[in-house]
This record gives C-alpha cells, structure tokens and sequence, in this order.
C-alpha cells in the first residue's frame, strides 16, 4: 500500500505550541516572555504590534570588541539568515551583542515558528565560535 500524506491545520496558543514542544515559557510581564528549553540560551518573545519580535541575548562586547570582530559579526550575518546579529545599546554603558528575528502574527504556521528556534540554534554556535577566538586573541 502507497503512503498517502495528508496535511492537517489546527490552530493552536502560541505558549502551549511551545510548551507543546518541551519549551518552557515564562511571563516576565509587559508582553515580554523568556521562552527556554533544555541548555539552549533562553530566546526573548515581545509580542505587540501584529508582531513577535525574538532575541537571544550573546552577552556584553566591550571587552573583545574590534573592527576586525565587527566586520566579522557582519558578515556571519549573512550566513545565518533569517537571523541577524545586532548591538543592544540601550544601556551605553553595557552594549550587549544580540541575535534578533522578528515575525508577523497574522498568519504563522509552526513551522515557520520552529524554522526560528532552530535557525537561532545555528547562529548561536556560528557566533560562539568567532566570539572564543576573539576572547583568546584578546
């Protein structure tokens, strides 16, 4: 007998998708939420505006900060799509190197959700590995 796929919708919360998916989901209030699961960095939902809006903070980059670390950074970022790496300098004082993504709400499937966790997955360790050779070139 032939196998036969068939494609089934179901609309479903968004936080019991991801708990759905071993994700543990906390409200840190102001529509900001700390999605994390198992040893992964914990990823930043802020959901407003017909938008989710994702980051994953990397840390401070004062100290191994350099062109030659910028130029790199930037140019992961064109690797690492849908993702991109950005500075967080909303506090000057404590720039910190982030993972960010943004997503309309309008009509996400889960796919599309999950192709974001793992896509920051997959930066994450592209990012590690250029951020351990400029902190042992530091």
């Amino acid at each position: 007998m032939d196998e036969v796929p068939i494609r089934s919708t179901k609309k479903t919360n968004l936080f019991e998708f991801l708990e759905f998916r071993e994700f543990s989901v906390d409200d840190l209030g102001g529509g900001i939420y700390k999605v994390s699961r198992d040893e992964e960095l914990p990823v930043f939902l802020r959901i407003g505006d017909g938008n989710i809006f994702f980051e994953i903070d990397l840390g401070n980059i004062n100290e191994i900060a350099s062109q030659d670390l910028y130029f790199k950074l930037l140019d992961l970022n064109t690797e690492i799509l849908p993702v991109s790496l950005g500075i967080d300098n909303s506090n000057s004082s404590d720039p910190r190197l982030v993972l960010v993504e943004r997503r309309e709400t309008s009509d996400l499937c889960d796919e599309e959700l999950m192709c974001v966790f793992d896509a920051f997955e997959l930066a994450v360790d592209r990012t590690a590995a250029i951020l351990e050779g400029a902190a042992s070139a530091a």
